[in-house]
């Protein structure tokens, strides 16, 4: 077997000629969820099998992997090795696409991407004018160090370098004890057997080039991001951010957007420039908080001249974080897909680390050219709820009656979309809701039910929020009152002679003088389609019940009465309000 082995690898080696002609793939053996774990177990591979090599993949885990091979001979070498349970069972063949940076052998230049040619000069690339430019970064050469000049260039680090030295040690697993600047007997234990490790002279004396080496394995994590300098004269800010996963796309007051590049899936950038008061910081905090881009689950902080945002939803994390300085707003927004808190992790703390105000701020007239929906705060979207129907109040406390379902599966409830709200009672069968505001609430008007019958063919009025919470007032439908019950006799519903929308669902029907006589019920969902103008109330005896029930005291009346539609309007509007349900 060892001859067949031998032979394997020896024809492996020779297809390496072929392989601008053929096609290459790797024998991945296993993944690790963090680079010192995947370090290790490349180390002990590598004591037994060639052509070991590691290459981060995305979602923030480490491959190791055997090769590179021709299809071939990649899969004789995974049926060999498997049959010798060398690596194992489920291990696969995989594609130089699915991998970004190498970080073994250590000091490799990388196999799967071509060396970024150094740039012409050290100077700023230019770019187009009102864009940010990247900063270029100079290639340092670190000579070879003896032992006296190592422990010279340590002597020059500053207290804070040491420090930073000793959490590099612990990040790559050398070092456990704590971080305080002090090189003792633990510290130069960890860094003789981190030397040990790569390859090098065990002196417990890291030199220049080690300490830039040991860094470069800290950051091998990003270097697939091509995290850059920026340096955004518009705005006013300089800092890195991650220029292979976003790029610049345009300037919409008070944000710098930066969109994905399709490398990293959800990922995006904003920077934050405007000038304002505490109150303009304020508002922009609770604007934020209606955005999609910033999930309701996260902390928050609000704390004097600055706030941070955090939210986490199904898809990607959001960071938020801006403060106030002599008139000036700023902050930056990350967006970063979710499962990749590691690399999110290291790229937010390069991010803040890096953030610096400089003179100039966004223009609160950038991007006003630019296409203006109600639903879009500065180009980007605001959270919608998934459901809107109406309600009305029937206690001076702000309790309200809606459907059952406008609560149905809901994780907030709000009325007015900022008032949020419980759910006191609630009747499946008659498609009732009663709400509880979380706050007391003083409304303008309280629905006063109706006891007495009324006349069939009266005119009716229905208020609702019938295009949801585009109009900030509720809209009056009128029609006429067609039946005291359902089509099959129920005497809980009345029929009524009008068309009326989804939104209106919830909304009071009133007589002709304003008294309340029932709710609105959305429409059924059946194959049988009825007409246009056919819609259906839950009686007020019903929700008068429910109410009772509930402990809450109603306001009734027998006096059948005539107000005009424009008094009508402003008692409807006054009663009426708009209940979202939110995922």
């Amino acid at each position: 077997m060892r001859l067949v082995i031998a032979a394997l690898l020896f024809v492996a080696m020779a297809s390496r000629s072929l392989f601008a002609q053929e096609e290459t793939v790797w024998v991945q053996i296993e993944a690790q969820p963090t680079l010192a774990e995947a370090l290790g177990r490349a180390r002990d591979y590598a004591t037994q099998l060639q052509d070991v090599n590691g290459f981060a993949v995305r979602g923030g885990w480490y491959a190791i992997v055997l090769g590179p091979y021709q299809r071939d001979d990649a899969e004789q070498v995974l049926r060999v090795y498997r049959a010798e349970g060398k690596i194992p069972r489920d291990s696969f063949i995989a594609y130089t696409g699915n991998f970004d940076s190498q970080f073994w052998p250590v000091g490799t230049a990388g196999l799967t991407q071509p060396a970024t040619p150094p740039a012409e000069t050290s100077q700023p690339v230019t770019q187009p004018e009102a864009q940010p430019t990247v900063q270029a970064q100079p290639e340092q050469v670190l000579p070879d160090e003896t032992l006296s000049e190592a422990r010279a260039s340590e002597a020059a680090l500053s207290r804070d370098e040491r420090m930073e030295l000793q959490r590099l040690l612990q990040w790559a697993g050398f070092y456990t004890s704590s971080i305080d600047g002090a090189f003792g007997r633990g510290t130069r234990a960890s860094m003789a057997a981190w030397q040990e490790a790569y390859g090098h002279e065990p002196t417990g004396v890291l030199t220049t080039g080690q300490r830039a080496e040991l860094l470069d394995q800290y950051n091998a994590i990003l270097k697939g991001l091509d995290v850059q300098t920026v340096a955004d004269a518009t705005v006013g800010i300089t800092m890195k951010l991650p220029l292979g996963a976003v790029k610049f796309d345009r300037y919409e007051a008070p944000y710098a957007h930066f969109a994905a590049t399709g490398a990293v899936p959800e990922a995006r950038v904003l920077l934050i420039s405007q000038t304002g008061d505490r109150n303009t910081l304020y508002g922009l905090y609770d604007i934020m908080q209606t955005l999609k881009i910033v999930p309701l689950k996260g902390p928050r902080k609000l704390d004097g001249d600055s706030f941070t945002l955090v939210g986490q939803g199904a898809r990607f994390v959001s960071h938020t974080e801006a403060s106030l300085q002599n008139g000036q707003i700023k902050g930056f927004t990350l967006i970063w897909p979710i499962g990749d808190e590691e690399r999110r992790a290291r790229l937010l703390d390069d991010m803040r680390a890096s953030f610096a105000r400089t003179e100039g701020v966004l223009d609160p007239a950038a991007g006003s050219t630019l296409d203006q929906r109600v639903d879009l705060v500065s180009g980007l979207a605001t959270r919608q709820p998934k459901l809107t129907r109406s309600g009305f109040y029937v206690d001076p406390k702000g309790a309200v009656v809606t459907t059952a379902d406008a609560v149905a599966a809901c994780t907030r409830i709000t009325l007015d979309a900022d008032t949020e709200a419980t759910v006191l009672a609630t009747d499946a069968a008659q498609g009732i809701a009663v709400l509880r505001p979380k706050q007391t609430l003083a409304p303008m008007a309280v629905a006063r039910f109706q006891t007495a019958t009324p006349r069939l063919q009266s005119e009716v009025a229905v208020a609702g929020y019938s295009y949801g919470g585009v109009l900030d007032a509720p809209t009056l439908t009128f029609g006429t009152l067609a039946d005291l019950r359902g089509l099959q006799g129920e005497e809980t519903l009345e029929r009524l002679a009008m068309v009326t929308l989804p939104g209106d669902a919830g909304g009071p029907v009133y007589d002709t003088g304003g008294e309340v006589l029932g709710m609105l019920l959305p429409r059924a969902e059946s194959n049988r389609q009825l007409p246009e103008d056919v819609s259906f109330a839950l009686d007020g005896a019903v929700i008068r019940q429910v109410l009772k029930d509930a402990g809450i005291k109603t306001e009734e009346t027998d006096q059948i009465t005539d107000k005009a539609p424009e008094d009508l309007t402003v008692e409807a509007t006054g009663m009426t309000v708009l209940v979202s349900c939110w995922e």
